[in-house]
């Protein structure tokens, strides 16, 4: 006999059947709706508790312009009288981009502006070469500029008497550069740093903004090169621009926190001032004084030494007072001459030690007598050096050099 019935050997399902089609169970897909929204919810949460952070930010403060926020690129400004206009724009509530490849500029002066203003949004650096078109221009697409300082520069007459065409690359050529950015990105405002060199040697005493130009070294010829590239691009655009010729910078910050810490290298060709120091503190065995011929009162050269703080205070009244469509060109100095010998004797009585002085025979390039007419910079700017005591500026140079024995490095141990 047959038998027909069936044994079920698994357990029956918890899906329902209807028409021949299964459906899910009502309760687990409402928990899983439920896991869904939760996690959609914790997201939602995570990101509005991001947002609400005063560390978060979507965009850097230095990509766009804010009202009432000047936000200037300095280049650069870990140089000595760069980093100094970067101290005086911060201290006046600019927002300051540095750019500089630290050839000859120290970072340890960067470390120093951003340990006084580490506020987000007010000082950035920027690791570049401004012969790189491509960073350059990269920089610009990033960054929202209002007005740029243009003062990086090999700066030495020396050296640009051995190597011009290191003069010309770097000062001519990235001018250009900076310039060609400046135009793509619709910045508004150029300050240029330029000097007195661009004029030579001129048969009368003192220079004026009207003097005719003849430069006698590279450095001059590459910084005239570079201000007739201004001057033309100017023609036909709408920028402010500001041209300072500036005379022989010395001194260093009142307060201390900055100084000049050029590279062991380039003592030779560098400033009279740091050659004074390095004699007064035995790294050199004395000073040497190249030109005791030329036809000045005591033979040696004159010069006008304008201080740092009066230079980078020249920068920033440039920067208020410059207009759209209009170009200002501007001799900064004290309008005094003061000869090599001068500078030597108010060097020695800063620094209280008799340095040996070795006179030597001309340096190529040097001319014998510059030194400035401000009446120009007084009259349109309101600006007229101040730190004029050629011994004071020196003493709150050599103040710093005492105190920072191996620049921005590490104080050096002295043997025993």
């Amino acid at each position: 006999m047959l038998n027909f019935s069936r044994t079920r050997t698994q357990p029956r399902s918890t899906r329902s059947s209807l028409g021949g089609m299964d459906y899910a169970d009502p309760k687990k897909k409402s928990n899983f709706v439920g896991k869904i929204l939760l996690a959609a919810a914790l997201t939602a949460l995570c990101i509005l508790m991001l947002k609400s952070s005063p560390t978060f930010n979507s965009t850097s403060p230095f990509s766009h312009h804010e009202p009432g926020v000047t936000h200037v690129l300095v280049t650069g400004g870990a140089g000595y009288i760069g980093s100094h206009a970067a101290l005086r724009l911060l201290k006046d509530s600019y927002r300051v981009t540095i750019v500089d490849n630290l050839s000859r500029g120290n970072l340890g002066a960067v470390k120093i502006l951003q340990e006084l203003f580490p506020e987000p949004g007010r000082l950035q650096f920027i690791f570049a070469d401004l012969g790189d078109a491509k960073s350059v221009n990269k920089i610009f697409s990033e960054n929202a500029f209002d007005a740029v300082m243009h003062f990086a520069a090999v700066a030495y007459v020396g050296e640009s008497t051995l190597d011009p065409l290191k003069y010309y690359h770097n000062i001519t050529s990235n001018t250009l550069v900076v310039l060609e950015a400046v135009a793509a990105h619709g910045v508004k405002t150029l300050i240029y740093s330029s000097t007195c060199a661009t004029y030579g040697e001129p048969e009368k005493m003192p220079i004026t903004e009207e003097t005719r130009q003849l430069p006698i070294n590279p450095y001059g010829k590459a910084k005239k090169m570079a201000e007739d590239i201004i001057l033309d691009f100017h023609k036909n655009s709408d920028m402010a621009v500001m041209i300072l010729r500036y005379f022989n910078v010395i001194g260093s910050d009142p307060e201390g926190r900055l100084g000049e810490a050029p590279r062991p290298e380039l003592r030779e060709h560098g400033r009279i001032s740091g050659a004074c120091f390095d004699a007064a503190r035995g790294i050199i065995p004395g000073l040497k004084v190249r030109g005791t011929d030329y036809k000045t009162t005591d033979g040696t050269c004159i010069r006008d030494y304008i201080d740092v703080t009066d230079l980078v205070d020249a920068h920033v009244k440039a920067l208020e007072k410059a207009k759209p469509r209009k170009v200002g060109i501007y001799n900064v100095g004290t309008g005094r001459g003061r000869s090599v010998k001068e500078f030597v004797e108010a060097c020695k009585k800063a620094t209280g030690v008799n340095i040996k002085v070795d006179f030597l025979p001309r340096r190529p390039g040097d001319y014998a007598e510059v030194f400035s007419n401000p009446t120009k910079i007084k009259n349109e700017l309101n600006w007229t050096a101040q730190y004029t005591d050629l011994q004071k500026s020196l003493q709150i140079a050599w103040r710093w050099q005492k105190s920072h024995s191996n620049g921005y490095g590490p104080p050096l141990v002295m043997a025993t």
